[in-house]
């Protein structure tokens, strides 16, 4: 199993913005193969920081999810991120 967990800084101002553009990714990474959990969810302390959980079963499941990754407009709002995979035997 494969756990994605971290966190995304984008402008304050944006990140509902952006997470309402995140809505379809999270709902095709739910029904993707191989995928068990897929969360993007605003922080409740910090207003520009957006929570990152993903679980999958199989690196491969999830790197045929990822495909090319965000789109141009998400990755040009994303501040900064702190992002870690985590192998779980």
């Amino acid at each position: 199993m494969i756990i994605v967990a971290g966190h995304l800084t984008v402008d304050p101002a944006g990140r509902a913005a952006y997470l309402a553009d995140c809505e379809q990714v999270v709902r095709l990474a739910r029904e993707a193969a191989g995928c068990l959990d897929f969360a993007l969810s605003a922080d409740l302390l910090d207003e520009g920081r957006i929570n990152v959980y993903e679980r999958w079963d199989s690196r491969p499941e999830l790197e045929t999810f990822r495909g090319s990754g965000p789109s141009d407009d998400q990755q040009d709002a994303i501040l900064g991120a702190s992002v870690e995979e985590y192998d779980v035997s």
